[in-house]
Formats: structure tokens, sequence, C-alpha cells
């Protein structure tokens, strides 16, 4: 039988809690919906908190520094540079994934506490940018929460857009962030 890789481990793991939060990543519940037994997790996890903190690991490489990184890769200036990011932002999977860790961070102070820290992150990424071609503190910090609110709040939104998609308004909104200081 072909060892199941510990990336794959973390995938499975990231999945589950995504469909059913902390609770729903169990070793035996990974092992089946990969197919093979747990025996091969414990030769790259020490257990499930190993696996979950992976997880964690995993969850802020992909949606925080690998997303800023190819944003900033890609060149333009800064309003370019945030669009970038915020379209990558909205991949199905990681939103789904941050949402998932937004809620346990509700029932798990360390979670809650790397949560803050990358959520810092952010901001200081969306603040770094919009003091490109913003002035004033009060407004690059408007436009960076807004910005960062509609990222992670999109998802909770359940208002019609007459004549629009919602993925049209929260575009029409996104540029209206983008716009200029007049």
């Amino acid at each position: 039988m072909t060892r199941t890789t510990r990336a794959r481990w973390i995938e499975a793991g990231l999945e589950a809690l995504a469909r059913g939060g902390p609770d729903a990543v169990r070793v035996e519940t990974l092992a089946t919906a990969l197919g093979v037994t747990k025996g091969g997790f414990y030769g790259y996890f020490d257990g499930r908190p190993a696996l979950l903190a992976e997880m964690l690991d995993e969850w802020e490489r992909r949606c925080t520094r690998e997303l800023i990184a190819q944003a900033d890769a890609e060149g333009g200036d800064a309003a370019e540079t945030i669009r970038r990011a915020g379209q990558l932002s909205f991949s199905e999977d990681l939103h789904r994934i941050d949402l998932a860790i937004r809620a346990w961070a509700h029932h798990d102070e360390a979670v809650a506490a790397r949560l803050r820290r990358i959520d810092n992150e952010r901001m200081d990424f969306l603040r770094k940018m919009f003091g490109a071609f913003i002035s004033g503190r009060d407004e690059i910090e408007a436009r960076s929460i807004l910005a960062f609110s509609l990222t992670i709040g999109r998802h909770f939104i359940a208002a019609d857009h007459p004549g629009y998609t919602k993925r049209e308004a929260i575009h029409l909104a996104g540029e209206h962030l983008l716009r200029p200081q007049s």
C-alpha cells in the first residue's frame, strides 16, 4: 500500500475542519476518508494536537503569507496589489478554511491568539498598500478595515443586489475603496 503523505493528512484535516469544525478532525475519520489505516498518521504526527498545529501552519502559509507574496510579486501599483490580493482571497476553498478557523477561535484561546496575529498581519499589509496612495491615518484605517471586512464578511451577506450579482456588487464596493483620495 502507498504511504499517505503528511500533506494529504493536513489537507484532509483542513477539509474536515471546514466541513465540521475542529471536532470533525479525527484520526480515524481522516484515515477512512483517505482510504488508509490510521497507523501511517503516527509516522508523521505525535497525535491529533500536532496535526491541528500543522493545519494552522498550512492555513497561515496558504491564506496569508503565500497570498500576500503572490499579490506583491506580480508588480503594479498598490491599488493593483490590493485588488490581486482580494481576487486571490476569493477562492472558495481558502474562504471556507478561514471561516472555520474563525469559528474555532471562539472556543480556543490559542487559536484566537493566532488568528489575531494573522489578522494583524493582513491589516498591516492593507495599511501599507493604502498608505501608498491615500494620505491621512483615519482614511487609511477606514479603507483597510472596510476592505478586510468585505473579504471576510462577504460570505455572510444575504442581501439582494438589484441589477447585480453578489460578486458584481462586492467588486463595485472593492473598486470604490481603491479610488484615489479626492
